[in-house]
Formats: C-alpha cells, sequence, structure tokens
C-alpha cells in the first residue's frame, strides 16, 4: 500500500460531483488539495471548508482555458505545498446536440475544456510530478471515449482525444515513474450527466463517491500490478457493454 498522507493532490471541477468528492475522499488519506479553476466561487468554497475539516487545502479559482495562467497557478501549489504530487484532470463539460447543429463556437468551447485543458495543465505540472515518490496522473475519460452515442457527437470527440492523449502521455513519462490512469465512467449522478444525458434518472446511477473510492485505489494500491484504465457501468447497465 502507498502510504498518501503528506502527498499532494491537485484536482480540477471540483465545485461539485467527482472533483468534490475525490477531494474530500483524498483529504481523508492525508491528502493534501488543490483545488484550481472553475468560477463558481460559493460551490468551489464548499469544497474547500469540507476539505479543510480533515486536511490542508488550497483554493485556485479560475478560468483554465486560459493556458497563461496555468504556469503561475501550478508554481503557487508547488510554492505553498512543495510539490505536486497526483493531478486528477476532471474538469469537464457535456453537450447533447443533434451533430448538424453544434455550432463552432459549442465545439471549441468542449475541446477545450476536455482536451486543451488537461493537456496543457499536465504539461505544466509535469516537472514538478518529475520530482515524486509517487506521482500519478489521472484522466476522467467517459464511456463515450469507446461508442458513439447520438447527440453527443463533440462531447464524444472530446472524450476520445483525452483517451488518446492519456494513452500517450502514460507511454511518454512510464520511466520517469509517473502513472497515468483514465477512469472511464458510464453515468455518474452529477449535474454535468444531467446536460449530457438528460433521458437518465438517478435511479441505478453511479454515485462521485464510487468514483472517488476508484481514485483512491489507483493511488494506495501502488504495486507492481499497473491498471491502465478502469471502465466503470452503472449497475443496471449489461457488463461489458458500454
Amino acid at each position: 500500500m502507498q502510504e498518501l498522507t503528506g502527498l499532494v493532490a491537485v484536482i480540477t471541477g471540483a465545485g461539485g460531483g467527482i472533483g468534490r468528492a475525490v477531494a474530500v475522499r483524498l483529504a481523508k488519506a492525508g491528502m493534501r488539495i488543490a483545488l484550481l479553476g472553475g468560477n463558481n466561487l460559493e460551490k468551489l468554497d464548499a469544497t474547500r471548508r469540507l476539505v479543510e475539516e480533515v486536511s490542508q487545502c488550497l483554493m485556485l479559482p479560475g478560468d483554465l482555458t486560459n493556458t497563461a495562467s496555468l504556469d503561475g497557478m501550478v508554481a503557487e501549489v508547488a510554492r505553498v505545498f512543495g510539490g505536486v504530487d497526483v493531478l486528477l484532470n476532471n474538469a469537464g463539460m457535456a453537450q447533447s446536440t443533434s451533430f448538424g447543429e453544434v455550432s463552432e463556437a459549442e465545439f471549441d468551447r468542449i475541446m477545450a475544456i476536455n482536451v486543451r485543458v488537461p493537456y496543457f495543465l499536465t504539461q505544466k505540472a509535469l516537472p514538478y510530478l518529475r520530482s515524486s515518490r509517487a506521482a500519478s496522473v489521472i484522466n476522467i475519460a467517459s464511456v463515450v471515449a469507446h461508442a458513439g452515442y447520438p447527440l453527443q457527437s463533440a462531447y464524444g470527440a472530446s472524450k476520445h482525444a483525452l483517451l488518446g492523449f492519456t494513452k500517450s502521455l502514460a507511454a511518454e513519462c512510464y520511466k520517469d515513474g509517473i502513472r497515468v490512469h483514465a477512469i472511464a465512467p458510464g453515468g455518474v449522478y452529477t449535474d454535468m450527466v444531467k446536460i449530457a444525458r438528460p433521458d437518465l434518472t438517478p435511479d441505478g446511477m453511479i454515485l462521485p463517491e464510487d468514483i472517488a473510492d476508484i481514485v483512491h485505489f489507483l493511488l494506495s494500491s501502488r504495486g507492481n500490478a499497473v491498471v491502465d484504465e478502469i471502465i466503470v457501468h452503472r449497475v443496471g447497465k449489461q457488463p461489458f457493454l458500454v
């Protein structure tokens, strides 16, 4: 088992849902938490307060699509906490629009948040991760990275791109001891999934805490066996179908 106490986790998209659940779960495991990005200060501050009940927390709100600010954010985390051990790229944007109606602006926005942000944030964090004794990058992908769903062409394209980036990064960084994982959930009961899949109801949905448990497992079970990707389906979904 990997000792997590004192390690530093940088988490995006922590104003609620998966990001908040992971932040609280890792804080309870003794990790120090940095919440990056997010313009809803009320939601982000609510997560900060939950984390600070059990551990240290640094909140750095802002627009992560402004790549010029990423260097400063990551440097501030390293200044306050001494480094970066874990990066959870969780911030994402959903979309439910027929292919013919997706505008260029919508397409660019979803690709910026779901692909460009994790790509360049990881790039900025990489020098610090290389200095860590237990470095991990975890990208929250989706089952749509493996399957096509109607009305989700832009969202699906972005998650396919994120998974492709994850695979390439893992191959490039494994000699540095940096483990790169993808978690591809099905329907998680968050505000975002209500946008992407308005046909779903809360019954039988994956909970954000379920994903937090998986993240904790990946980080704490750092033995000789490495998990590249975990695909997670809802309890009511037929096994091995995405």
